[in-house]
């Protein structure tokens, strides 16, 4: 593992990885150190437990886990690393579309919170991610505002060219 990484994003299986990029992309944008590792609390648990502690020693600021079905692995993290915040992304599964998943991250139990964001919801948990570290750094948060102001431009942009085209040509112009 790299020293002093800001983001750890941990899947349960390469499954995950085309959603969990989408993690990687936003923290690269925004200039965040991440490592990303495919773990799994349930074949591997040695190993994940490994790597839980190298995450305490190397003072890891905030944990992305996706994972899909029972989705252990963002609750089995936040109770490893009890001062780390941990955001679960349920990762979509064929069987449940991703409803089991959504119910395992977020029914933790008391003492033990997981941030839960949507099903496949992998680049809202590193805006997230990154919400959290710009508490404590000034050049972080004016990304983030960056970020955001961008996507208030962008709505009055598209309300600018529906009241200029009207609903009918406005629809033609996205096909």
């Amino acid at each position: 593992m790299k020293k002093n990484i800001d983001v750890s994003i941990i899947m349960g299986s390469d499954s995950d990885l085309p959603i969990m990029k989408d993690c990687a992309k936003f923290l690269d944008q925004m200039g965040i150190s991440y490592e990303m590792k495919i773990l799994s609390v349930h074949r591997t648990p040695e190993k994940a437990m490994e790597y839980a502690n190298s995450l305490k020693e190397n003072k890891v600021k905030v944990i992305i886990a996706g994972a899909g079905g029972a989705a252990h692995l963002p609750g089995v993290f936040a109770a490893m690393l009890p001062t780390v915040p941990v955001i679960g992304i349920p990762i979509y599964t064929k069987t449940l579309s991703g409803v089991d998943s959504l119910y395992s991250i977020v029914q933790m139990p008391s003492g033990i919170p997981v941030a839960t964001v949507a099903i496949n919801g992998a680049k809202n948990a590193a805006i997230l991610a990154t919400s959290i570290l710009a508490v404590g750094n000034e050049e972080i948060k004016n990304k983030l505002a960056d970020f955001k102001n961008s996507l208030k431009d962008a709505v009055s942009s598209k309300d600018e060219k529906l009241q200029e085209l009207g609903y009918e040509d406005y629809i033609s112009s996205m096909k």
